[in-house]
C-alpha cells in the first residue's frame, strides 16, 4: 500500500474562464499533521472539494488513501468538517450523530458507543438531548468536529476548525488532533489562525493563484530563518550591498537594519564584515521568524489569509 494519504499530480480546476486552481501537484504522508496555507482566493477550498469529490478535476489526477478520487471504499475512511457547516439545527446532537453514523452504515451496536465517546470528547454530553438550532457557533464547531471523526477516518479533512471556538475550545481541537496523530491519522488541515498550525502540524504547503509554491517540515522552517536587526553607524550603500550575500528581504531605517538569515551560523561572518568595513556596531539582534512572518515573505502581501 502507498505511503501517501493524498497525492496529486497537476490537479486543475476551471469555472468557465476562471482557473481557480492552476495545478495542485503534493504528497500527504500516511499519519502526519499538514498545513494547507494561501491568501484567500487562491484555490485551497476548491481543492479540498477536488480531493472530497464534489466538485470534479478539469485535468490532472489524484489518489486518496491510494485509490483514485471517488473511490467509495476510501471515503468510506475519510471524515470532514466544512468551514461553512449547514447542519440540521431541528435534530439534536443525538440525532444528528445517529443520522450520519447511519450514512455510513454504522451499526447500531458500533454507533451508540461512539457517539457516547464524541460527546464526551468535544464536552457537549450534557446538551445531546438539546436541538442544534439552540447551539451557539463553538458548540457547532465542536458538533461538527464530531461528526468529522464519527468513522474513525484513516484521513481527514479539517476546514478552519478552530473558527468561533474560544483559546480552550481551541486547546480541546490541538489535543484531538495530536490523539489522531498518534493513532495513526493523516489530518489536512486549512486554517487562516497560523499560530494553531505552528503548533499542531508536521509539514506545511504555501498555494497561491492556485499552485503549490512551497513545501516545507514545520520545525526546520521555523527554527531555520533567523530575522537579524543590526544597530550600528556607518552603514553606507555600499555596506548595504555587502550583506546581501548573508541575507534577503533587507530593511535599512536609519542606523537600523533588518534582515532575514536562513539560520544563526550567519551572524558572525555579518559582524565581522561590518567592523572590516569600518561600521560601528552597537548591537546585532537575532529573532526567530514566526509563521506569520515567513507566510508574508513566501507568499507576499497581495491578500490574506
Amino acid at each position: 500500500m502507498t505511503s501517501y494519504a493524498i497525492e496529486t499530480n497537476n490537479l486543475r480546476k476551471e469555472f468557465d474562464e476562471n482557473v481557480a486552481v492552476r495545478g495542485l501537484t503534493l504528497q500527504v504522508q500516511q499519519g502526519e499533521v499538514f498545513g494547507f496555507l494561501g491568501p484567500n482566493g487562491a484555490g485551497k477550498t476548491t481543492s479540498i472539494k477536488m480531493l472530497l469529490g464534489l466538485v470534479a478535476p478539469t485535468s490532472g489526477n489524484a489518489t486518496l488513501l491510494g485509490a483514485p478520487l471517488g473511490d467509495r471504499a476510501a471515503r468510506a475512511k475519510i471524515g470532514f468538517l466544512p468551514e461553512h457547516f449547514r447542519f440540521h439545527d431541528w435534530l439534536s446532537a443525538d440525532e444528528f450523530l445517529n443520522l450520519h453514523g447511519q450514512l455510513y452504515g454504522m451499526s447500531a451496536a458500533r454507533l451508540k458507543p461512539r457517539i457516547d465517546e464524541l460527546l464526551d470528547l468535544v464536552g457537549l454530553k450534557p446538551f445531546r438531548d438539546k436541538q442544534l438550532k439552540t447551539y451557539s457557533k463553538g458548540m457547532l464547531q465542536r458538533i461538527g468536529l464530531a461528526q468529522a471523526l464519527l468513522n474513525e477516518p484513516a484521513l481527514v479533512f479539517l476546514d478552519e476548525p478552530t473558527s468561533g471556538l474560544d483559546p480552550v475550545g481551541r486547546r480541546l481541537v490541538r489535543d484531538i488532533i495530536a490523539d489522531l496523530k498518534k493513532r495513526g491519522t493523516t489530518t489536512f488541515l486549512n486554517s487562516h489562525l497560523l499560530s494553531e498550525v505552528e503548533i499542531t502540524c508536521d509539514r506545511v504547503a504555501f498555494i497561491k493563484h492556485g499552485e503549490v509554491i512551497r513545501v516545507s517540515e514545520l520545525q526546520t522552517l521555523v527554527d531555520g530563518a533567523t530575522s537579524v536587526t543590526v544597530r550600528a553607524h556607518g552603514l553606507t550603500p555600499p555596506v548595504l550591498d555587502g550583506l546581501s550575500q548573508w541575507g534577503k528581504d533587507l530593511r535599512a531605517d536609519g542606523n537600523q537594519i533588518t534582515l532575514t538569515v536562513a539560520d544563526e551560523s550567519a551572524l558572525p561572518a555579518i559582524n565581522r564584515f561590518l567592523v572590516a568595513q569600518n561600521v560601528e556596531v552597537y548591537a546585532l539582534t537575532p529573532q526567530h521568524l514566526s509563521l506569520e512572518d515567513l507566510f508574508i515573505q513566501i507568499v507576499g502581501t497581495d491578500g490574506g489569509l
